[in-house]
C-alpha cells in the first residue's frame, strides 16, 4: 500500500513510501531535500523491515537539529504502525 508523509522540520516536505502486507518498505522517496543523500538512504532502506528501519533511523540529528530526513522517515513508519492498530 502506498502512503504519503507531510514532513516537519527538514529541507524534504513529503515522504512517500510504500509498505507490503508483511511489513517491508518496498519503495521509498523523498520530496525535497538533499538528492543524493535521500537517494542513498532510499536504497540502503529498500525491502527491510519497518521496524528494523524505525530502530536504525529514529533520533538522527540533522546539523544540530531536534530532527533529520532519516528520522522523519522513522517518524512516517511508526504513523503508518499506529494508523494501522
Amino acid at each position: 500500500m502506498k502512503y504519503q508523509y507531510k514532513t516537519t522540520g527538514t529541507c524534504s516536505s513529503f515522504i512517500e513510501f510504500e509498505i507490503d502486507d508483511n511489513d517491508i518498505l518496498k519503495e521509498v522517496q523523498f520530496i525535497g531535500g538533499c538528492s543524493g543523500n535521500l537517494q542513498g538512504i532510499s536504497r540502503l532502506v529498500k525491502n527491510m523491515p519497518v521496524q528494523e528501519i524505525i530502530s536504525k533511523l529514529e533520533g538522527t540529528s540533522c546539523n544540530g537539529g531536534p530532527t533529520s530526513c532519516p528520522d522523519q522517515l522513522a517518524t512516517a513508519l511508526k504513523a503508518y504502525l499506529q494508523q494501522k492498530k
